[in-house]
Protein backbone atom coordinates (compact mmCIF):
# COMPACT_ATOMS: atom_id res chain seq x y z
CA UNK A 1 0.00 0.00 0.00
CA UNK A 2 1.10 3.09 -0.90
CA UNK A 3 2.34 5.94 1.73
CA UNK A 4 0.14 8.48 1.82
CA UNK A 5 1.70 12.09 0.44
CA UNK A 6 1.62 15.05 2.74
CA UNK A 7 2.07 18.93 2.04
CA UNK A 8 3.79 20.05 5.16
CA UNK A 9 3.50 23.36 5.36
CA UNK A 10 6.22 25.95 7.24
CA UNK A 11 9.85 24.72 7.96
CA UNK A 12 9.78 25.80 11.84
CA UNK A 13 10.35 23.44 14.16
CA UNK A 14 6.81 21.75 13.83
CA UNK A 15 6.79 21.97 10.47
CA UNK A 16 10.12 20.06 9.59
CA UNK A 17 9.78 17.72 12.76
CA UNK A 18 7.01 16.20 10.95
CA UNK A 19 8.18 16.17 7.81
CA UNK A 20 11.21 14.50 9.14
CA UNK A 21 9.18 11.75 11.43
CA UNK A 22 7.45 10.94 7.86
CA UNK A 23 10.32 10.64 5.87
CA UNK A 24 12.06 8.75 7.80
CA UNK A 25 9.09 6.41 7.44
CA UNK A 26 9.37 6.63 3.91
CA UNK A 27 6.57 8.83 3.09
CA UNK A 28 6.74 11.24 0.61
CA UNK A 29 6.42 15.02 1.74
CA UNK A 30 6.65 18.15 0.09
CA UNK A 31 7.37 21.11 2.81
CA UNK A 32 6.72 24.86 1.96
CA UNK A 33 8.24 28.28 3.47
CA UNK A 34 7.25 31.66 2.71
CA UNK A 35 10.37 32.44 4.00
CA UNK A 36 13.89 31.99 2.44
CA UNK A 37 15.86 30.87 5.68
CA UNK A 38 14.01 27.58 8.16
CA UNK A 39 13.54 27.33 11.45
CA UNK A 40 10.89 30.22 12.17
CA UNK A 41 11.30 31.71 15.11
CA UNK A 42 14.41 29.22 15.93
CA UNK A 43 16.31 30.41 13.10
CA UNK A 44 19.84 32.20 13.74
CA UNK A 45 20.51 34.74 11.84
CA UNK A 46 24.19 35.33 10.15
CA UNK A 47 25.04 38.72 9.57
CA UNK A 48 29.02 39.72 9.24
CA UNK A 49 29.80 36.82 10.70
CA UNK A 50 27.76 37.52 13.74
CA UNK A 51 25.37 35.36 14.66
CA UNK A 52 22.30 36.13 16.92
CA UNK A 53 18.94 33.97 17.50
CA UNK A 54 15.27 35.68 17.37
CA UNK A 55 14.78 35.62 21.35
CA UNK A 56 17.87 32.85 23.22
CA UNK A 57 16.50 29.74 23.13
CA UNK A 58 17.88 27.36 25.83
CA UNK A 59 17.19 23.44 25.01
CA UNK A 60 16.07 21.44 27.95
CA UNK A 61 12.81 19.02 27.81
CA UNK A 62 11.37 16.35 29.87
CA UNK A 63 10.16 15.36 26.71
CA UNK A 64 12.01 12.41 26.33
CA UNK A 65 10.97 11.52 22.64
CA UNK A 66 11.97 15.23 21.96
CA UNK A 67 15.80 14.71 23.76
CA UNK A 68 16.39 11.86 21.08
CA UNK A 69 15.34 13.99 18.24
CA UNK A 70 17.52 16.41 19.07
CA UNK A 71 20.34 14.62 19.17
CA UNK A 72 19.69 12.29 16.85
CA UNK A 73 20.14 15.68 14.64
CA UNK A 74 23.27 16.86 16.16
CA UNK A 75 25.96 15.17 17.81
CA UNK A 76 26.70 15.64 21.36
CA UNK A 77 29.81 17.65 20.16
CA UNK A 78 27.45 20.24 18.52
CA UNK A 79 26.10 20.93 21.93
CA UNK A 80 27.69 23.55 24.53
CA UNK A 81 26.82 23.06 28.59
CA UNK A 82 26.03 26.47 29.03
CA UNK A 83 25.59 28.94 32.64
CA UNK A 84 22.47 30.27 32.60
CA UNK A 85 22.55 33.60 33.89
CA UNK A 86 19.62 36.48 34.26
CA UNK A 87 18.44 39.44 35.38
CA UNK A 88 15.67 41.83 35.81
CA UNK A 89 16.35 45.76 35.16
CA UNK A 90 13.99 47.86 37.16
CA UNK A 91 14.57 51.58 38.07
CA UNK A 92 18.44 51.29 37.14
CA UNK A 93 18.95 47.70 39.55
CA UNK A 94 19.94 44.45 38.72
CA UNK A 95 17.68 42.05 40.29
CA UNK A 96 18.69 37.95 40.19
CA UNK A 97 15.96 36.13 38.35
CA UNK A 98 14.91 33.81 39.85
CA UNK A 99 14.82 35.82 43.13
CA UNK A 100 17.07 35.31 45.48
CA UNK A 101 16.24 36.80 48.77
CA UNK A 102 19.20 38.96 49.76
CA UNK A 103 19.48 40.10 46.51
CA UNK A 104 15.71 41.34 46.45
CA UNK A 105 16.24 43.07 49.48
CA UNK A 106 19.25 44.62 49.08
CA UNK A 107 17.51 46.04 45.67
CA UNK A 108 14.30 47.09 47.24
CA UNK A 109 15.23 48.39 50.63
CA UNK A 110 13.83 46.74 54.04
CA UNK A 111 10.83 49.66 53.52
CA UNK A 112 9.92 48.71 49.98
CA UNK A 113 10.55 45.08 50.30
CA UNK A 114 8.08 45.57 53.40
CA UNK A 115 5.46 47.27 51.55
CA UNK A 116 5.72 44.77 48.86
CA UNK A 117 5.07 41.90 51.87
CA UNK A 118 1.80 44.27 52.95
CA UNK A 119 0.46 43.98 49.48
CA UNK A 120 0.67 40.63 48.73
CA UNK A 121 -0.57 39.82 52.42
CA UNK A 122 -3.76 42.60 51.87
CA UNK A 123 -4.48 40.52 48.13
CA UNK A 124 -4.69 37.07 50.47
CA UNK A 125 -7.50 38.86 52.50
CA UNK A 126 -9.12 41.46 49.98
CA UNK A 127 -8.20 39.79 46.58
CA UNK A 128 -9.15 41.86 43.27
CA UNK A 129 -12.78 40.82 42.37
CA UNK A 130 -11.97 40.45 38.65
CA UNK A 131 -9.21 37.63 38.26
CA UNK A 132 -10.08 36.91 34.57
CA UNK A 133 -7.67 38.86 33.04
CA UNK A 134 -3.63 39.10 33.69
CA UNK A 135 -3.53 42.09 36.10
CA UNK A 136 -5.90 40.80 38.45
CA UNK A 137 -4.81 37.24 38.41
CA UNK A 138 -1.32 38.16 39.27
CA UNK A 139 -2.48 40.64 41.65
CA UNK A 140 -4.14 38.23 43.84
CA UNK A 141 -0.88 36.04 43.86
CA UNK A 142 1.70 38.45 44.85
CA UNK A 143 -0.08 41.68 45.34
CA UNK A 144 -0.49 44.94 43.18
CA UNK A 145 2.61 46.20 44.51
CA UNK A 146 4.95 44.37 42.76
CA UNK A 147 2.88 43.39 40.07
CA UNK A 148 3.15 47.21 39.04
CA UNK A 149 7.22 46.35 39.36
CA UNK A 150 8.22 43.24 38.19
CA UNK A 151 4.64 41.92 35.85
CA UNK A 152 2.71 44.76 34.47
CA UNK A 153 5.95 46.78 32.46
CA UNK A 154 7.15 43.80 30.72
CA UNK A 155 3.83 42.69 29.76
CA UNK A 156 2.31 45.47 28.14
CA UNK A 157 5.56 45.89 26.25
CA UNK A 158 5.01 42.21 24.96
CA UNK A 159 1.80 42.22 24.28
CA UNK A 160 0.95 46.05 23.45
CA UNK A 161 -2.28 45.93 25.52
CA UNK A 162 -3.25 46.60 28.73
CA UNK A 163 -2.98 43.86 31.44
CA UNK A 164 -6.62 43.85 31.66
CA UNK A 165 -7.12 42.65 28.19
CA UNK A 166 -4.85 39.64 28.52
CA UNK A 167 -7.01 36.95 29.57
CA UNK A 168 -5.80 34.94 32.67
CA UNK A 169 -5.20 31.69 31.32
CA UNK A 170 -1.53 33.39 29.68
CA UNK A 171 -1.10 33.73 33.50
CA UNK A 172 -1.95 30.63 34.24
CA UNK A 173 -0.13 29.13 31.50
CA UNK A 174 3.07 30.65 32.06
CA UNK A 175 2.86 31.11 36.09
CA UNK A 176 1.44 28.00 37.29
CA UNK A 177 0.84 27.24 41.18
CA UNK A 178 3.42 30.27 42.17
CA UNK A 179 2.74 33.29 44.50
CA UNK A 180 4.97 34.94 46.45
CA UNK A 181 4.70 33.41 49.22
CA UNK A 182 5.91 30.42 46.97
CA UNK A 183 8.78 32.63 45.84
CA UNK A 184 10.10 33.52 49.34
CA UNK A 185 9.72 30.53 50.40
CA UNK A 186 11.91 28.74 47.44
CA UNK A 187 14.52 31.51 47.75
CA UNK A 188 14.83 31.22 51.76
CA UNK A 189 14.47 26.86 51.15
CA UNK A 190 15.92 25.84 48.20
CA UNK A 191 14.22 22.27 47.68
CA UNK A 192 16.61 19.41 48.20
CA UNK A 193 16.60 16.31 45.95
CA UNK A 194 15.83 18.36 42.96
CA UNK A 195 18.95 18.46 40.78
CA UNK A 196 17.33 17.48 37.59
CA UNK A 197 15.29 20.55 37.98
CA UNK A 198 17.88 22.95 39.46
CA UNK A 199 19.92 21.70 36.47
CA UNK A 200 17.51 23.08 34.09
CA UNK A 201 17.84 26.21 35.62
CA UNK A 202 21.74 26.55 36.29
CA UNK A 203 22.71 25.66 33.32
CA UNK A 204 21.56 24.63 29.38
CA UNK A 205 22.18 22.82 26.34
CA UNK A 206 22.54 24.77 23.58
CA UNK A 207 24.00 24.20 19.76
CA UNK A 208 27.16 25.78 18.68
CA UNK A 209 25.99 27.64 15.96
CA UNK A 210 22.30 28.63 17.70
CA UNK A 211 19.49 26.52 17.34
CA UNK A 212 19.38 27.55 13.26
CA UNK A 213 21.70 25.12 13.06
CA UNK A 214 19.71 22.54 14.05
CA UNK A 215 16.97 22.85 11.60
CA UNK A 216 19.06 23.49 8.92
CA UNK A 217 20.44 20.13 9.49
CA UNK A 218 16.92 18.75 9.82
CA UNK A 219 15.57 20.30 6.73
CA UNK A 220 19.16 18.25 4.80
CA UNK A 221 17.98 15.22 6.20
CA UNK A 222 13.99 15.25 4.83
CA UNK A 223 15.78 16.05 1.62
CA UNK A 224 18.22 13.12 1.72
CA UNK A 225 15.25 10.56 2.81
CA UNK A 226 13.99 11.96 -0.39
CA UNK A 227 11.61 15.06 0.97
CA UNK A 228 11.58 18.34 -0.68
CA UNK A 229 11.98 21.77 1.22
CA UNK A 230 11.02 24.73 -0.86
CA UNK A 231 11.90 28.33 0.52
CA UNK A 232 10.25 31.74 -0.86
CA UNK A 233 7.24 29.56 -1.45
CA UNK A 234 3.77 30.96 -0.23
CA UNK A 235 0.82 28.84 0.52
CA UNK A 236 -2.51 30.81 -1.95
CA UNK A 237 -5.16 27.99 -1.68
CA UNK A 238 -5.90 25.33 0.11
CA UNK A 239 -8.49 23.49 -2.02
CA UNK A 240 -11.22 21.11 -0.72
CA UNK A 241 -13.25 18.45 -2.32
CA UNK A 242 -15.68 15.97 -0.77
CA UNK A 243 -14.81 16.71 3.00
CA UNK A 244 -11.23 16.58 2.76
CA UNK A 245 -8.41 18.81 1.43
CA UNK A 246 -7.39 17.63 -1.99
CA UNK A 247 -4.77 19.80 -2.75
CA UNK A 248 -2.78 22.95 -1.87
CA UNK A 249 -1.37 25.78 -4.67
CA UNK A 250 1.67 27.63 -4.09
CA UNK A 251 3.29 30.59 -5.23
CA UNK A 252 7.19 30.14 -5.75
CA UNK A 253 10.29 31.10 -7.45
CA UNK A 254 9.15 29.39 -10.20
CA UNK A 255 5.20 30.68 -10.29
CA UNK A 256 2.27 29.19 -8.99
CA UNK A 257 1.79 25.89 -9.49
CA UNK A 258 -0.59 22.97 -7.51
CA UNK A 259 0.65 20.30 -4.94
CA UNK A 260 -1.68 17.58 -5.17
CA UNK A 261 -2.11 15.90 -0.90
CA UNK A 262 -3.67 13.42 0.89
CA UNK A 263 -3.05 15.04 4.13
CA UNK A 264 -1.85 18.52 5.04
CA UNK A 265 0.23 19.99 7.93
CA UNK A 266 -0.20 23.14 8.55
CA UNK A 267 1.91 25.72 11.00
CA UNK A 268 1.22 29.22 9.29
CA UNK A 269 -0.71 30.84 11.18
CA UNK A 270 -4.36 28.96 11.76
CA UNK A 271 -6.10 32.10 10.75
CA UNK A 272 -4.20 32.71 7.21
CA UNK A 273 -5.37 28.50 7.39
CA UNK A 274 -8.86 29.50 7.37
CA UNK A 275 -8.73 32.32 4.48
CA UNK A 276 -7.00 29.65 2.15
CA UNK A 277 -9.54 27.78 2.18
CA UNK A 278 -11.48 26.93 -1.26
CA UNK A 279 -14.42 26.62 -1.32
CA UNK A 280 -14.34 29.05 1.85
CA UNK A 281 -14.83 28.32 4.89
CA UNK A 282 -18.33 29.64 6.37
CA UNK A 283 -18.86 33.28 7.39
CA UNK A 284 -18.81 32.01 11.41
CA UNK A 285 -15.14 30.81 10.84
CA UNK A 286 -13.96 33.22 9.01
CA UNK A 287 -15.04 35.90 11.07
CA UNK A 288 -13.43 33.70 14.15
CA UNK A 289 -10.19 33.72 12.19
CA UNK A 290 -10.47 37.77 11.96
CA UNK A 291 -10.43 37.78 15.64
CA UNK A 292 -7.55 36.04 16.06
CA UNK A 293 -4.05 38.47 16.73
CA UNK A 294 -0.66 38.58 16.54
CA UNK A 295 2.41 40.44 18.23
CA UNK A 296 5.37 40.83 16.18
CA UNK A 297 8.88 41.06 17.26
CA UNK A 298 12.46 42.78 15.84
CA UNK A 299 15.91 42.06 17.08
CA UNK A 300 18.21 45.41 16.88
CA UNK A 301 21.90 43.66 17.22
CA UNK A 302 24.66 45.97 18.64
CA UNK A 303 28.34 44.81 18.07
CA UNK A 304 30.09 45.66 21.51
CA UNK A 305 33.44 44.98 22.54
CA UNK A 306 32.96 41.53 24.93
CA UNK A 307 34.49 43.71 28.01
CA UNK A 308 31.84 46.12 27.43
CA UNK A 309 29.28 44.35 27.70
CA UNK A 310 27.54 42.47 30.85
CA UNK A 311 27.48 38.35 32.16
CA UNK A 312 24.05 37.48 31.53
CA UNK A 313 22.34 35.28 28.50
CA UNK A 314 19.73 37.47 28.88
CA UNK A 315 18.07 40.96 30.58
CA UNK A 316 14.59 41.65 30.74
CA UNK A 317 14.15 45.23 30.71
CA UNK A 318 11.34 46.42 33.33
CA UNK A 319 12.28 49.89 33.35
CA UNK A 320 9.55 52.28 32.04
CA UNK A 321 10.50 54.92 29.45
CA UNK A 322 12.26 52.89 27.34
CA UNK A 323 10.68 50.55 24.26
CA UNK A 324 12.97 47.13 24.21
CA UNK A 325 12.01 44.34 26.49
CA UNK A 326 14.40 42.10 26.36
CA UNK A 327 18.36 42.25 25.75
CA UNK A 328 20.57 39.19 24.95
CA UNK A 329 24.15 38.57 24.78
CA UNK A 330 25.02 36.10 22.37
CA UNK A 331 28.30 36.04 23.42
CA UNK A 332 27.10 34.51 26.72
CA UNK A 333 24.96 31.88 24.68
CA UNK A 334 28.17 30.04 22.86
CA UNK A 335 31.65 32.23 21.67
CA UNK A 336 31.00 30.73 17.87
CA UNK A 337 28.19 33.11 18.05
CA UNK A 338 30.46 36.05 17.82
CA UNK A 339 34.06 36.98 16.98
CA UNK A 340 36.95 39.48 16.61
CA UNK A 341 36.73 40.00 21.10
CA UNK A 342 33.42 41.33 20.50
CA UNK A 343 29.95 40.04 21.60
CA UNK A 344 26.16 40.92 20.05
CA UNK A 345 23.55 41.93 22.43
CA UNK A 346 19.89 41.59 21.05
CA UNK A 347 17.96 44.83 21.81
CA UNK A 348 14.45 42.55 21.68
CA UNK A 349 11.33 45.03 20.56
CA UNK A 350 7.44 43.48 20.10
CA UNK A 351 5.64 45.71 17.67
CA UNK A 352 2.62 45.78 15.22
CA UNK A 353 3.75 44.83 11.83
CA UNK A 354 3.15 48.26 9.88
CA UNK A 355 3.61 50.29 12.88
CA UNK A 356 6.16 52.96 13.70
CA UNK A 357 8.99 51.26 14.92
CA UNK A 358 8.14 48.58 12.98
CA UNK A 359 8.72 50.76 9.74
CA UNK A 360 11.64 52.67 10.64
CA UNK A 361 14.37 52.51 8.36
CA UNK A 362 17.42 49.93 10.14
CA UNK A 363 20.16 52.80 10.26
CA UNK A 364 17.67 54.12 12.62
CA UNK A 365 16.69 51.58 14.30
CA UNK A 366 20.57 50.98 15.13
CA UNK A 367 20.65 54.70 16.82
CA UNK A 368 17.69 53.96 18.86
CA UNK A 369 18.39 50.91 20.42
CA UNK A 370 22.21 52.20 21.32
CA UNK A 371 20.55 54.99 22.61
CA UNK A 372 18.29 53.05 24.94
CA UNK A 373 21.35 50.51 26.01
CA UNK A 374 23.32 53.73 26.82
CA UNK A 375 20.41 55.22 29.24
CA UNK A 376 20.37 51.82 30.58
CA UNK A 377 23.34 52.66 31.66
CA UNK A 378 24.21 48.86 30.15
CA UNK A 379 26.91 49.68 28.40
CA UNK A 380 29.30 52.66 28.17
CA UNK A 381 28.41 55.61 25.34
CA UNK A 382 30.53 54.99 22.31
CA UNK A 383 30.55 51.05 22.75
CA UNK A 384 28.77 50.09 20.06
CA UNK A 385 30.67 49.40 16.68
CA UNK A 386 28.05 48.40 14.52
CA UNK A 387 24.31 46.49 14.27
CA UNK A 388 21.88 45.16 12.27
CA UNK A 389 17.94 44.92 12.24
CA UNK A 390 16.19 41.45 11.76
CA UNK A 391 12.01 41.60 12.11
CA UNK A 392 9.83 38.58 12.47
CA UNK A 393 6.23 39.07 11.76
CA UNK A 394 3.44 36.95 13.61
CA UNK A 395 5.99 35.81 16.44
CA UNK A 396 3.37 35.31 19.31
CA UNK A 397 -0.31 34.65 19.33
CA UNK A 398 -2.32 36.85 21.72
CA UNK A 399 -4.44 35.87 24.19
CA UNK A 400 -6.75 38.51 24.43
CA UNK A 401 -10.35 38.20 24.96
CA UNK A 402 -12.28 36.33 22.89
CA UNK A 403 -9.22 34.12 21.16
CA UNK A 404 -10.27 30.67 22.89
CA UNK A 405 -13.64 31.08 21.40
CA UNK A 406 -12.50 31.74 18.28
CA UNK A 407 -9.77 29.15 17.99
CA UNK A 408 -12.01 26.74 19.10
CA UNK A 409 -14.95 27.71 16.38
CA UNK A 410 -11.94 27.12 14.07
CA UNK A 411 -10.44 23.87 15.26
CA UNK A 412 -14.19 22.71 15.30
CA UNK A 413 -14.42 23.38 11.83
CA UNK A 414 -11.54 21.89 10.52
CA UNK A 415 -12.20 18.56 12.03
CA UNK A 416 -15.40 18.34 10.32
CA UNK A 417 -14.69 19.92 6.92
CA UNK A 418 -11.33 18.72 6.22
CA UNK A 419 -9.98 16.38 8.67
CA UNK A 420 -6.83 15.33 6.64
CA UNK A 421 -5.34 18.94 7.62
CA UNK A 422 -3.54 19.10 10.63
CA UNK A 423 -3.11 22.13 12.36
CA UNK A 424 0.24 21.42 14.29
CA UNK A 425 2.74 24.46 16.28
CA UNK A 426 2.46 27.72 17.81
CA UNK A 427 0.87 29.91 15.06
CA UNK A 428 -0.37 26.67 13.71
CA UNK A 429 -2.39 25.96 16.80
CA UNK A 430 -2.39 29.88 18.23
CA UNK A 431 -1.22 28.24 21.58
CA UNK A 432 1.84 29.78 23.15
CA UNK A 433 4.06 26.33 22.67
CA UNK A 434 7.06 25.20 23.73
CA UNK A 435 9.42 24.56 20.83
CA UNK A 436 9.55 20.68 22.37
CA UNK A 437 5.85 20.84 22.68
CA UNK A 438 5.50 22.12 19.00
CA UNK A 439 7.78 18.95 18.23
CA UNK A 440 5.50 16.94 19.96
CA UNK A 441 2.25 18.17 18.08
CA UNK A 442 4.16 17.21 15.33
CA UNK A 443 5.51 13.69 16.20
CA UNK A 444 1.55 13.17 17.27
CA UNK A 445 0.34 14.36 13.42
CA UNK A 446 3.17 12.16 11.89
CA UNK A 447 1.62 9.21 13.72
CA UNK A 448 -1.86 9.80 12.98
CA UNK A 449 -1.11 10.02 9.85
CA UNK A 450 0.92 6.72 8.51
CA UNK A 451 -0.43 4.56 11.76
CA UNK A 452 -3.71 5.82 11.89
CA UNK A 453 -4.15 6.32 15.65
CA UNK A 454 -6.54 9.21 16.91
CA UNK A 455 -4.26 11.37 18.94
CA UNK A 456 -5.69 14.42 20.39
CA UNK A 457 -2.47 17.33 19.68
CA UNK A 458 -4.66 19.90 21.07
CA UNK A 459 -4.56 17.67 24.45
CA UNK A 460 -0.54 18.54 24.51
CA UNK A 461 0.04 20.61 27.69
CA UNK A 462 1.74 23.36 26.71
CA UNK A 463 3.53 23.41 30.45
CA UNK A 464 4.69 20.28 31.58
CA UNK A 465 6.00 19.66 34.97
CA UNK A 466 9.76 21.63 33.59
CA UNK A 467 7.72 25.12 33.00
CA UNK A 468 6.98 27.44 36.02
CA UNK A 469 7.34 24.34 38.66
CA UNK A 470 10.37 22.88 36.65
CA UNK A 471 11.09 23.98 33.56
CA UNK A 472 10.66 27.15 31.24
CA UNK A 473 9.33 28.74 27.69
CA UNK A 474 11.49 26.77 25.48
CA UNK A 475 13.61 26.13 22.40
CA UNK A 476 11.56 26.00 22.48
CA UNK A 477 10.31 32.18 23.60
CA UNK A 478 13.72 25.61 24.61
CA UNK A 479 12.54 24.26 26.96
CA UNK A 480 12.85 23.41 24.54
CA UNK A 481 9.93 25.99 23.80
CA UNK A 482 11.85 28.71 23.09
CA UNK A 483 14.11 27.19 23.58
CA UNK A 484 12.77 27.83 23.95
CA UNK A 485 11.13 30.34 21.87
CA UNK A 486 10.72 33.21 23.48
CA UNK A 487 10.69 33.97 24.60
CA UNK A 488 7.90 37.06 25.88
CA UNK A 489 6.79 35.27 28.50
CA UNK A 490 5.79 37.58 31.96
CA UNK A 491 8.76 37.90 34.14
CA UNK A 492 7.55 36.44 37.13
CA UNK A 493 9.42 36.15 40.70
CA UNK A 494 9.91 32.09 41.29
CA UNK A 495 11.29 29.97 43.49
CA UNK A 496 14.91 28.94 42.25
CA UNK A 497 13.98 25.27 41.63
CA UNK A 498 11.74 26.74 38.67
CA UNK A 499 12.64 28.36 35.16
CA UNK A 500 11.41 31.80 34.39
CA UNK A 501 8.23 31.79 32.48
CA UNK A 502 9.92 34.27 29.91
CA UNK A 503 12.83 31.96 29.12
CA UNK A 504 12.78 31.58 25.43
CA UNK A 505 14.41 28.30 25.99
CA UNK A 506 12.70 26.08 25.86
CA UNK A 507 12.62 25.53 22.26
CA UNK A 508 11.21 27.88 20.72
Amino acid sequence: MAQPHTVVIGAGPAGLTAAYELTRRHAPVEVVEADDVVGGISRTVERDGWRFDIGGHRFFTKVSRVEAFWHELLSDDDFLLRPRMSRIHYQGRLFDYPLRAGNALKNLGVLEASRCVGSYLWARVRPPADQTHFEGWVSARFGARLYRMLFKTYTEKVWGIPATELQADWAAQRIRNLSLGAAIRGALLPKRGGNDVTSLIEEFRYPRLGPGMMWERCAELVVKAGGTVELETAVRTVHREDGRAVAVTVDGPAGERRLAADHVVSSMPISALVRAMDPPAPAAVRDAADLLRYRDFLTVALVVPAEASFPDNWIYVHTPGVKVGRIQNFGAWSPEMVRDGGTCLGLEYFVNEGDELWSTPDPELVAFGTAELERLGLVSPGSVTTGYVVRMPKAYPVYDEGYGEAVEVIRRWLAEAVPNVHPVGRNGMHRYNNQDHSMLTAMLTAENILDGTDHDVWSVNVEEDYHEEGGSDGAGHSGTGQSGTGRAAPVVPRPRTAPPAGDRSPTG
